[in-house]
């Protein structure tokens, strides 16, 4: 009988993984209530570990009965699987768990009539772990690798409102997949942090690794060239804000913020215009966030300042960010903030708060600023300073893209495969030693 370690070279060869992203598609169209940063990581992740030659299969839940089952992408090898779950419509969160089982069972009978074999699950939110944990037994005790992207406990701790706590089953099911889990991936330092301090996570299972930038789109354009596309005239000076409309992102200081401007310094606002990417301002039902938001901008009279724009997708971004001289992210709980990045990598300065991913990412007077969350006063001073000091403003967007670079996907790939090839070898190795 051959030793652990003669298994694990024979098994060497990573052919085809499973992504699980219960909740979300990654194709799905971005700034809606669901979709943002984990979206475009587990596309271009995704992307990435199939131009390497292993095939990716991302199992979500089909919430469009138009949807086909197997929906291929523009990178072969790379493609998603819509599994029968529930309602074929989007709902919350919170009322999926009750179809995992479904869930479990679509993924299972997708694989056996494909006659697909995978070599490593790796899960992406909180409901996804739950299904990768009950897959693993299926499976052969493949290897599960977990990413949470958010984390229900952090969201507790800065939640205004009753509706914006996570639930007790969601904490309950993030503290039993970061003990069930072969290994976990943090996006920050911080966050790993979190889940040894809050969730009882093993340090030994817990690997640090960025998500990553795609920088053969997301790359330095000419301000003039971009704001033509988008039809801004070149006078104008930008103030973006690119990202989901809820509570936690902060978008109401960044509202009183140029109010506090107008009121001190009108002149500084002389041709300057408030971008605010994300959610859908012109839906017959606003959602309640949209709504406040909307209430506050009515009342603080930001009509000829401040625009709604809605959702854009992946493809117009990179215009945006070019056209714009900053990009502000006010939010009071980010696990990472992957709009940072991406403005970065564009050469664009961010002004975020010090709060999770952000507080990790943004440096200081390198690449943009750092305010304390829910400050409009600290947060008007920064975007002062970015209007009225250009050469400034173009230093730290030229320092800001080159910061990116250590991002680009294909060396956080690298991270991570190192990282599939040790859990592994480690589970191999735990089976051939019995």
């Amino acid at each position: 009988m051959k030793d652990g370690k003669e298994i694990a070279m024979l098994t060497n060869a990573l052919q085809r993984v499973a992504l699980l992203s219960v909740h979300t598609s990654p194709l799905a169209t971005l700034g809606g209530k669901k979709t943002g940063g984990m979206n475009v990581y587990i596309r271009d992740f995704g992307r990435e570990l199939a131009r390497r030659g292993v095939a990716v299969d991302v199992f979500t839940r089909r919430d469009d009965s138009q949807f086909p089952v197997v929906l291929p992408s523009d990178v072969p090898g790379f493609r998603v699987i819509h599994i029968d779950a529930g309602p074929t419509r989007v709902i919350p969160n919170d009322d999926i768990a009750p179809f995992l089982d479904d869930f479990v069972t679509g993924v299972r009978r997708f694989a056996v009539e494909n006659t697909h074999h995978y070599d490593l699950i790796h899960s992406h939110y909180w409901l996804s772990g739950l299904v990768g944990t009950a897959l693993r037994p299926l499976w052969s005790g493949l290897p599960l690798i977990h990413m949470y992207h958010t984390l229900g406990k952090m969201k507790n701790q800065i939640a205004q409102h009753p509706s914006e706590f996570a639930s007790h089953e969601r904490v309950d099911g993030e503290i039993y997949v970061a003990n069930a889990a072969d290994h976990l991936i943090a996006a920050t330092p911080v966050e790993e942090e979190q889940l040894i301090e809050q969730y009882g996570a093993d340090s030994r299972k817990i690997s640090v690794i960025p998500p990553g930038v795609d920088l053969a789109r997301f790359y330095p354009i000419a301000k003039e060239v971009a704001r033509a596309q988008l039809g801004i005239g070149a006078h104008c000076r930008v103030i973006l804000f690119v990202g989901r409309i809820e509570p936690l992102k902060g978008i109401d200081s960044l509202l009183c913020a140029i109010s506090l401007l107008r009121e001190r310094l009108p002149h500084v606002l002389e041709h300057v215009h408030v971008a605010i990417v994300g959610g859908d301002p012109n839906a017959y039902e606003l959602d309640a966030e949209m709504l406040r938001l909307q209430t506050i901008h009515r009342e603080l009279d930001l009509r000829t300042l401040v625009t709604f724009l809605g959702a854009k997708d992946q493809e117009t971004l990179p215009s945006y960010y070019a056209a714009a001289d900053m990009v502000v992210m006010p939010s009071h709980y980010e696990s990472f903030g992957m709009v940072g990045l991406e403005a970065m990598a564009m050469g664009t300065p961010v002004i975020a708060s010090r709060v999770g991913g952000l507080a990790h990412l943004v440096k200081d007077d390198v690449n943009g600023y750092l305010i304390p969350p829910k400050t409009p006063e600290a947060l008007a001073a920064r975007i002062l300073h970015l209007l009225t000091d250009e050469s400034h403003r173009q230093q730290l967007g030229q320092q800001a893209q080159v910061y990116a670079r250590q991002y680009d996907w294909p060396l956080i790939v690298d991270q991570m495969l190192a990282v599939y090839q040790a859990v592994r070898d480690e589970k191999v190795l735990v089976i051939g030693d019995r």
